[in-house]
């Protein structure tokens, strides 16, 4: 994200060529395509975890579990 927010502070003091311009341009573009791959993957993590956690609690809650001496 930081070398993301870098290569937008170089391109708005327009002091590169274009052939730079466009390097770096596409080097953001593949960044905040990784960074938007990550926030979708830990996004899908957090959804796992929560609706696995709010399963068990409902299941737990909406069963009783049978004691069983030994």
């Amino acid at each position: 994200m930081a070398e993301l927010e870098a290569l937008v502070d170089r391109l708005e003091q327009g002091d590169l060529s274009l052939e730079e311009s466009l390097a770096t341009f596409e080097r953001g573009v593949h960044l905040s395509r990784s960074c938007q791959q990550a926030l979708d993957t830990a996004e899908q993590r957090v959804r796992i975890l929560t609706d696995t956690s709010n399963e068990a609690a409902s299941e737990s809650s909406a069963k009783p579990i049978p004691f069983e001496p030994r």
